[in-house]
């Protein structure tokens, strides 16, 4: 891929969390940006990367939503798994610079008023009482021991042990 943008490798990390056993909808792509980047671009550009990513033939329409093709499949395993996300964007980025597609694919349309509805709706669904499910669970700030795992109190030196 020649021009490289932020928003491309934003994407395409995104549509590989949101559409793991089944192609993704906008609003789940959305979502998964947001957990990646913590803000999500203009739909404007998000299209414009749409388009960019379909004709490089790393993202595919099928099934009334978005996926990777295999090609990006092969990008995205090679990335580290235990990396936080500004490495895995780091790693991907390198990816997709060294990249050179076979054959230009359809580009994928994604209207701006269908991205910008997904927007609008993610931030009502963010400001409102349900979470996202894609962050992941809070670890514990102590540690502490299993339950369970007691340990015994030490018999009085004078009773004798029951059998």
């Amino acid at each position: 891929m020649s021009p490289l943008h932020d928003v491309d490798v934003l994407l395409l990390l995104a549509t590989s969390l949101a559409a793991k056993r089944r192609p993704a909808e906008t609003g789940e792509i959305v979502a998964a940006i947001d957990l990646v980047n913590g803000n999500v671009p203009g739909e404007e550009k998000l299209a414009e990367a749409f388009a960019r990513l379909g004709t490089a033939g790393l993202l595919v329409a099928a099934a009334g939503g978005i996926g990777l093709s295999p090609a990006a499949e092969g990008l995205i395993e090679i990335l580290p798994r235990k990396g936080d996300h500004a490495q895995r964007l780091f790693e991907l980025r390198g990816l997709l610079g060294a990249y050179r597609p076979a054959e230009e694919a359809p580009a994928i349309t994604v209207a701006a008023a269908d991205l910008r509805a997904a927007i609008l709706a993610h931030r009502a669904a963010a400001a409102g009482p349900a979470k996202n499910l894609l962050v992941p669970k809070p670890k514990p700030e102590t540690s502490q021991a299993r339950p369970g795992q007691r340990q015994r109190k030490p018999l009085a030196k004078g009773k004798p042990r029951p059998r």
